[in-house]
């Protein structure tokens, strides 16, 4: 992974993302996206400029961040695998799939692999209620998965 940018590096393009999203109305979740998109999550050093920026509180703004559950406040892996934890999919084996994946990785929810290659997320339904279990890798949906196929997508990102 790259070093960390400096401080001066964040407050400058962090300046620019302030400025770019100025004229909205209500750019809290704009910026933020902005900000995730910028370094891959969202820097704590961050955080009271755009509150400032804002005139909001910073706990106003830590709500915010911590209320959404897309916002990191660490990077991500280079590849993020989600799998499905919503009821249907619970009822068609879930579990263990989620507990095969834990396992095989050796991280939990919202963990990130030692190497940096893999982050695991839990999500609440991807569509695929009557072919469940399901998940997504970096955007792919799979269905239908069992420990095999989880073996396949693991495999796949590296893991």
């Amino acid at each position: 992974m790259p070093p960390p940018p400096a401080p001066a590096e964040i407050e400058t393009r962090l300046h620019a993302i302030l400025t770019e999203h100025a004229g909205l109305e209500g750019p809290v979740l704009p910026i933020l996206h902005a900000v995730q998109a910028e370094w891959g999550h969202v820097p704590q050093e961050t955080l009271p400029l755009i509150a400032e920026a804002l005139n909001i509180s910073r706990a106003e703004l830590h709500g915010v961040v911590s209320f959404y559950h897309d916002f990191r406040d660490a990077p991500a892996g280079r590849h993020m695998l989600k799998i499905c934890r919503a009821e249907a999919c619970q009822a068609r084996g879930g579990k263990r799939i989620e507990d095969a994946a834990r396992a095989k990785l050796g991280v939990d929810w919202h963990g990130t692999t030692a190497d940096g290659g893999v982050t695991l997320e839990p999500v609440y339904c991807l569509g695929l209620c009557a072919t469940g279990p399901a998940a997504m890798l970096d955007g792919r949906v799979v269905a239908r998965l069992d420990e095999t196929r989880l073996e396949a997508l693991l495999s796949e990102a590296g893991a």
